[in-house]
Order: C-alpha cells, then structure tokens, then sequence
C-alpha cells in the first residue's frame, strides 16, 4: 500500500516515515503543498499536515479531493475543534491530532481504509485466489470451489487481511493490531489457533506458512492438490 506523506518537520516525518516502513507501507514523503499535488503515482492514501510552509494544508486536501476518492489523514498540531471540523468538511476522511504514535496513526489508516474498500469492492466484485478460492469482501463471504464456507468473524477478518497482500509476510504484531485490536498488549495464542482453522478450512487453495519468530505469509496455490 502506497502512502503520501506530507509534513515539512523532519523528526516528525523521519519517526512516521520509519513507523510506516516497518508495517509493510510503501512511503512518498513531500514538504509542500505544490509537492503533494505534483506527486507523478497516485497514492492509495495521504497523511496531510496542514501547517505546510507554502500553502494551507486545508487548500491542499480540497484540492485532492476535488481530484478523486484518495483517503486522506490529516496530521495536525491544530487540535481546535473548528479546525477538526473544517478538515472533515472539505473531505478528509480522519483527523488526528499531534502529539501521535505511530500506533495510532497505523490503527487510523486500516480504519480509514476498512470503511472505503466496500466501496470500491461494490465495483469490483469478488476477489479470486488462485482457482479455488473467492472472497466477496463486501457480503462477506468465502467460496472455496464454488461453495460456501463457514467461518468465524475473526476467521474471516483474518483471511481478509492475509490476502491484502499474498506472498507478503506479516508480523504476528502486525496481524494482532490489524485483525483484534490497535492497543493489543496480551499473548497472541489465539492467532495460531485461528490460523490453523483456515488451514484446515481452505487446505487446497491457499497456504498459510509460518516464520518462526516472525509471523505469518498467505501463499496462493494456483494448482489445486
């Protein structure tokens, strides 16, 4: 997933930069407003500072979203309620305020994003795997063969987050935020036992193979065994 991220302090930016890096996101990083609207590959999402040397970053995110659908983030020392208010009016899609974690602002994004992709999948269709397997993210079901299967809304949370990126390995605290909660502090147990009921449920279209130490990659099988 590609982020633009425009913010013109550099240990701000440095800090999200590196956090976001180490979740798997791919990183643009711009100073300026003219920057940000010059950007050549669209992005999948923008974190926007509005405080940016050349233009107010409001103008900004009224620009992009007079360009299209992109999600936009906006990252802020101005915690005033108008200036949040104003943010969402002219479309961003969430505010967060400065002082942040890196945790936050990651648990931001897949909500962000967790809310625009039923959208883009009502277009879409179902997404297949291989020949075996469909996942219709916006009714929320899986096919394996054609026929339906069962699983557990933290089953189905889980594969819909594997198959974002098949082939890429997530870390199992990457997996925890993402798929249980954001603040997950506690044993992560309860991830093996819900990856070996899809193992055992899609045995055939998909593997999922264990890093020991690490965490977990969703592997397509494209020849059904």
């Amino acid at each position: 997933m590609r982020v633009l991220l425009v913010e013109d302090d550099e240990p701000v930016a440095e800090s999200l930069r590196r956090g976001l890096l180490r979740y798997g996101f791919e990183v643009e990083w711009v100073t300026t407003g003219q920057a940000a609207l010059s950007v050549s590959v669209p992005p999948d999402l923008v974190l926007l500072d509005l405080g940016l040397p050349d233009t107010d970053g409001l103008d900004v995110c009224r620009a992009l979203r007079a360009r299209g659908d992109v999600p936009i983030i906006v990252i802020s020392a101005r915690s005033d309620e108008t200036d949040r208010v104003v943010g969402l009016e002219v479309g961003a899609d969430d505010y967060v305020s400065k002082p942040f974690g890196v945790r936050e602002v990651i648990a931001r994004i897949r909500a962000v994003m967790r809310r625009v992709q039923p959208k883009q999948q009502a277009l879409q269709g179902p997404d297949r795997y291989g020949p075996l397997l469909t996942l219709d993210r916006k009714a929320a079901r899986v096919r394996l063969a054609g026929a339906e299967v069962a699983l557990s809304p933290k089953e189905y949370d889980l594969l819909a987050f594997l198959t974002e990126e098949p082939g890429a390995l997530m870390s199992r605290e990457q997996i925890m935020e993402a798929v249980w909660d954001a603040n997950w502090f506690g044993p992560t147990k309860t991830l093996d036992v819900h990856v070996a009921a899809l193992r055992r449920k899609l045995a055939g279209a998909v593997l999922i193979e264990a890093v020991r130490g690490v965490g977990f990659r969703l592997v397509v099988q494209e020849q059904p065994e």
